[in-house]
């Protein structure tokens, strides 16, 4: 992917952001990345977890998430393989705890009422917002108004969409700003809004875990990690403002350090966090 507006170790950057993301885009894929956290399973285990998967579902799964490296078959003997997270699949996360934080103050859902359910409800929180970020072209628009500021869509469409036309770019930022991760200025230019300023933590993350370096490097992003000024925060699926911290990268992982924080209250805003499922 080739943007004319970003320095080539960005544009680097922004390429690996873009592939992690489609490792983790289909659906189910980050729960199932959960249900191995912890040990290596059985496939019959794995299906305990995970019922509502039927099978002709979940080996597929299990397939594409061991060809992309995260995910380790593991024959023991006759009839005895275990499905584990590789060294890869288990760096991947405290990147999904990254996400959950911004999820936690910028999405707005329903309350969990079933304590059984939070660990899977806090994976569709990873889901709902890697669908508004791993939406084509959300990325590239995204890091082009990060690096800009400030831009026109027809800045937007020549540096975030090569190759495509001004027209094609109006539908993508509508989309961002319905989702409150970019704001309109004086009715022609585009910035980000305060939530989408607010993935720099998601962007960083992906970005050190792609290149292989420590997640401690996320903050010293040479885009992400930048101060920006504020802008007024507008949009559905954003709250009114931040109710958390900005989250902190672990350098080490528990099992259990992903799901070990409640969930804040909060109203529903009416339609589901992350837009239609998948």
């Amino acid at each position: 992917m080739a943007l004319t507006g970003l320095p080539p170790t960005a544009r680097t950057d922004l390429a690996r952001v873009t592939e992690s993301l489609s490792m983790l885009i289909p659906r189910w894929n980050v729960q199932l990345l959960l249900v191995l956290a912890d040990k290596p399973l059985r496939y019959t285990e794995i299906k305990q977890r995970m019922p509502w998967l039927a099978d002709g579902q979940l080996h597929p799964k299990l397939r594409q998430l061991t060809d992309t490296g995260l995910v380790a078959r593991t024959e023991h003997g006759v009839r005895h393989v275990t499905y584990g997270l590789t060294n890869r699949g288990t760096d991947l996360i405290p990147v999904l705890t990254v996400i959950v934080s911004w999820a936690d103050a910028h999405l707005e859902k329903e309350p969990v009422s079933a304590p059984g359910l939070e660990t899977f409800r806090r994976a569709r929180d990873v889901e709902d917002t890697l669908v508004l970020i791993a939406a084509r072209h959300a990325t590239p628009i995204l890091w082009t108004l990060k690096a800009r500021g400030t831009a026109t869509a027809t800045t937007v469409a020549g540096e975030a969409m090569p190759g495509y036309g001004l027209s094609s770019v109006y539908p993508k930022l509508r989309q961002l700003i319905d989702d409150g991760l970019v704001d309109v200025t004086d009715g022609t230019s585009y910035r980000l809004s305060a939530s989408g300023r607010a993935l720099a933590p998601i962007y960083g993350a992906i970005t050190a875990w792609a290149a292989g370096r420590p997640l401690a490097e996320a903050a010293a992003h040479p885009l992400w990690g930048r101060p920006s000024a504020p802008s007024q925060q507008t949009g559905t699926w954003a709250s009114t403002q931040t109710r958390l911290p900005p989250p902190a990268i672990p350098t080490t992982w528990r099992a259990a350090a992903l799901f070990s924080h409640q969930t804040p209250a909060r109203g529903f805003a009416g339609a589901p966090a992350g837009g239609p499922r998948r």
